[in-house]
């Protein structure tokens, strides 16, 4: 897989920990559901806020793409979903802890309800 980041100063820069755009000549893609934050182990969303809940969906989506044979530098977008875009920051502050280099292209949304009344729910295209 080739990953390119795509940067111009003929556009907004980026305001986070996320890249104007990804090119990527690759074999094939993933396409992951949106993970909330549920433990695999009890099925319960787990206790905390949205940086404790960020940090367990983004866990449950490291495990997907395992299974697919790929990690998180083979995400090309995502697409985060808060129950509050007051949790922003915080939801980045922990994202940003898994998007160390050369991040995906993002949006985030605030959305009226999300499953389980979880904080935050993460989606991803990744390719290989």
């Amino acid at each position: 897989m080739k990953r390119d980041v795509i940067s111009t100063d003929q556009a907004p820069g980026a305001i986070g920990p996320y890249s104007q755009a990804i090119k990527c000549e690759c074999r094939g893609f993933v396409f992951c559901s949106g993970q909330i934050p549920i433990d695999p182990v009890t099925g319960e969303i787990i206790q905390g806020g949205v940086s404790e809940q960020t940090r367990q969906a983004l866990e449950n989506l490291k495990a997907v793409l395992k299974e697919a044979g790929l990690g998180l530098d083979n995400v090309v977008k995502t697409t985060v979903f808060l129950d509050s875009m007051d949790d922003f920051l915080s939801m980045n502050e922990i994202y940003e802890q898994y998007f160390t280099s050369d991040p995906p292209a993002r949006a985030a949304f605030e959305v009226a309800c999300l499953p389980k009344n979880a904080k935050v729910e993460i989606e991803a295209v990744a390719c290989y």
